[in-house]
């Protein structure tokens, strides 16, 4: 009976309310709805922090009495997934680098480097390594504090890199810096000379017009120097030590490495089996770029496509140096004796890039000129294959900005 008066009197204490609710102004009404339901969600609110709170200090104490996290906290975090707040939040991960992630491609003079220039700056932009390359282009014998800054600056360059700059052999262990992959690129040291010869006389594609305004210093007499006549008068220009061209670039930066003789020849061979990953051979071209291409995908991937398509081909015929003529037979000769140790060193490196194309299935289309008598061979000079030429004192930047202008 009691209950009952009391549901009774709960009633009708609820219908006053809702009385008094109709008899209020309606923004009246409003306001202490809004009120009292904000005051309900407020207390919920409170519970649930409380709640979290307890949890909280519970999971804090059984991880410090059992001497880890609850295996239930375990649970969940393998639900939710391993990751954290700092994987999201944190510093971001260092670059995974390929290897090797530091090149270096020390250019030999008139060896077809500008093919190669031209293709590393495709390459750059379709795989997105770094490119380095050099405002001097025709000093490659440094002084010790020249080699020190020049290490410095390629070694802090954005890796991975690629250098290039016609320069001697760097060693750079020898200043404490990281020693980086070598590669290079020869030719016949007698073509390679040749092709030297006509085109600081005669340039290429630009004309011979052109090229007098670009080379004013060169008397008359000495631009239609007749070269049989050149190398038999034993002219400074055809003769040693300027014919000792290539084995500098691998020998280094040693005052001994200038002078023609075996100290030279043998550290130049040393140097490619220990710091080179490839010496092509640029008769060979297309299967130095196959072996560039297996040996540095990150940089050389696709290249064989890019240098065989027509475009890049129309390029390369710009460059060929022109009004090369052939040595007469006896200036032949000469020259080859005066470069001996240039030859000793070319049949060197061609042995080994034929066993490295053997090893990797590719088929040599030259016999191997081990042991070869240069003295009593005499090989047409206007056989080798020349893509792109390359003038050694020529800004090869300035070059190719004009290229892409036409």
């Amino acid at each position: 009976m009691t209950s009952l008066c009391r549901s009774v009197e709960g009633g009708y204490m609820m219908k006053k309310q809702i009385s008094n609710c109709n008899h209020v102004p309606k923004n009246n009404v409003n306001k202490g709805c809004l009120s009292a339901v904000l005051q309900r969600l407020s207390l919920r609110d409170y519970g649930f922090c409380m709640g979290s709170l307890i949890l909280f200090c519970l999971g804090s104490l059984f991880y410090q009495l059992n001497g880890g996290p609850p295996h239930i906290l375990l649970q969940l975090r393998h639900y939710l997934g391993n990751s954290t707040y700092m994987d999201d939040h944190g510093p971001v991960s260092p670059k995974v680098l390929p290897f090797p992630s530091q090149v270096v491609y020390n250019r030999v003079g008139k060896c077809g480097s500008r093919t190669i220039v031209l293709l590393l700056r495709i390459l750059s932009e379709k795989h997105g390594f770094n490119l380095v390359t050099s405002d001097i282009h025709n000093k490659t014998r440094l002084t010790r504090n020249e080699q020190m800054e020049l290490i410095k600056n390629i070694s802090t360059a954005d890796q991975p890199y690629l250098f290039t700059r016609h320069v001697h052999f760097l060693n750079f262990s020898r200043f404490g810096a990281e020693q980086p992959v070598y590669i290079n690129i020869i030719r016949d040291p007698v073509n390679r000379f040749l092709s030297n010869y006509f085109f600081r006389r005669f340039g290429d594609w630009r004309g011979e017009q052109n090229h007098m305004i670009r080379t004013p210093g060169m008397k008359e007499e000495e631009r239609y120097l007749d070269i049989s006549e050149c190398i038999l008068e034993n002219y400074a220009e055809c003769s040693n030590p300027r014919l000792f061209y290539i084995i500098p670039y691998f020998c280094g930066q040693h005052p001994k490495c200038r002078d023609p003789g075996e100290w030279a020849l043998e550290r130049a061979k040393q140097n490619v089996n220990e710091n080179f990953l490839l010496v092509g051979i640029l008769e060979e071209l297309e299967d130095v770029l196959l072996l560039l291409e297996r040996f540095l995908p990150h940089y050389f991937k696709d290249v064989i496509s890019i240098y065989k398509n027509p475009e890049h081909r129309k390029l390369g015929n710009l460059t060929v140096t022109v009004k090369k003529t052939n040595p007469s037979p006896a200036a032949l000769q000469v020259l080859y004796q005066r470069m001996k140790y240039e030859y000793e060193f070319y049949y060197y490196v061609k042995e080994q890039f034929h066993l490295l194309k053997h090893k990797f299935g590719l088929k040599s289309h030259f016999q191997l000129h081990s042991g070869e008598d240069t003295s009593f061979t005499i090989s047409n000079p206007m056989e080798t294959e020349e893509p792109i030429e390359d003038e050694e004192d020529q800004d090869d930047e300035k070059w190719l900005e004009d290229i892409y202008k036409r």
